[in-house]
C-alpha cells in the first residue's frame, strides 16, 4: 500500500479543503471600515491643522475637565488623524494584526470624540458612532475571508 501524503488545500482523505464562506457583508463591512477610517483620519487632520494655524478655529472651554490648550488640541488631533489613516490602508492587508490596529484605533478614536465633544458636539457623536460601526465591522471579518478575497498570506 502506498501512503497519501497531504498537500495544502487537502484533508488527510484526499478531498480538497472546503473554501471558506464569503460573506458579501463581512467583505462590504471592511470596505466601509477602511472607507470610514480614511474620513475620520483626513477630518482629524485638517481639523487639527485648522486648529494649530488658528487659534480661533475652536473655542477655549472654561469649566471643562478635560480642556486641553488649543495648540495642543490640534496637535493631538492632526497626529491622531495621520495614525487613524495609516491605520485605514494597512486594514487591506488582511493581516489580523492589522484587522486589531484598526479595532483598537476606531476606539481610541471613539474615546477622543468624546473627550472632545464640549468642542464640536454634532460631529463628535456622529464620529462616535461611526467608529463604533467600524470596531463591528472588522471584528466580524476573519482571516480566511481575507485570504480567499484578495488574497492575503495564511
Amino acid at each position: 500500500m502506498t501512503e497519501q501524503g497531504t498537500t495544502s488545500g487537502q484533508t488527510g482523505s484526499g478531498a480538497p479543503e472546503p473554501a471558506p464562506h464569503i460573506s458579501v457583508a463581512a467583505v462590504g463591512g471592511v470596505v466601509f471600515a477602511v472607507c470610514i477610517l480614511a474620513i475620520i483620519g483626513t477630518y482629524h487632520m485638517v481639523a487639527g491643522l485648522a486648529t494649530v494655524l488658528d487659534h480661533n478655529f475652536t473655542r477655549q472651554q472654561s469649566d471643562y475637565a478635560f480642556d486641553f490648550d488649543v495648540a495642543w488640541r490640534g496637535w493631538i488631533e492632526m497626529v491622531s488623524g495621520v495614525v487613524v489613516l495609516a491605520a485605514a490602508f494597512l486594514i487591506f492587508s488582511g493581516r489580523t494584526w492589522a484587522r486589531a490596529v484598526g479595532i483598537t484605533v476606531a476606539a481610541a478614536g471613539a474615546l477622543e470624540n468624546f473627550v472632545f465633544t464640549p468642542y464640536h458636539p454634532a460631529w463628535s457623536a456622529i464620529l462616535i458612532f461611526l467608529n463604533v460601526l467600524v470596531i463591528w465591522s472588522l471584528a466580524v471579518y476573519g482571516h480566511r475571508q481575507a485570504h480567499k478575497v484578495y488574497g492575503a498570506p495564511l
